[in-house]
């Protein structure tokens, strides 16, 4: 009750509209002392942390990119192979396959 009785007695002296505006200044302290004291290194090292992913990501869409291409090289190779294949092959193991 102590407190109380403190608060009303300041109030009394220095009016309600000082008091409120110290109130007032010293939220506004306490805001911008957790703001660059814990917001500001933890959106450092999100900044960071999002850098990093961003070129792993780049990294992981140019390894993508070289693998389309390993497997299109593949893929032609396979299909040439198929057309370049000699026609008395294919019909010498369709005759040996039906005897």
């Amino acid at each position: 009750m102590q407190d109380g009785i403190d608060l009303v007695f300041i109030i009394e002296t220095f009016g309600f509209e000082v008091v409120m505006i110290l109130g007032l200044g010293y939220f506004v302290y306490f805001v911008w002392q957790q703001i660059t004291t814990v917001i500001n290194p933890a959106i450092d090292s999100m900044k960071k942390t999002v850098i990093r992913l961003t070129d792993q990501l780049r990294l992981l869409d140019q390894d993508m990119i070289r693998l389309q291409q390993k497997v299109n090289t593949v893929m032609e190779l396979k299909e040439e192979g198929k057309l370049n294949e000699n026609p008395m092959d294919s019909t010498a193991s369709k005759s040996d396959i039906t005897s």
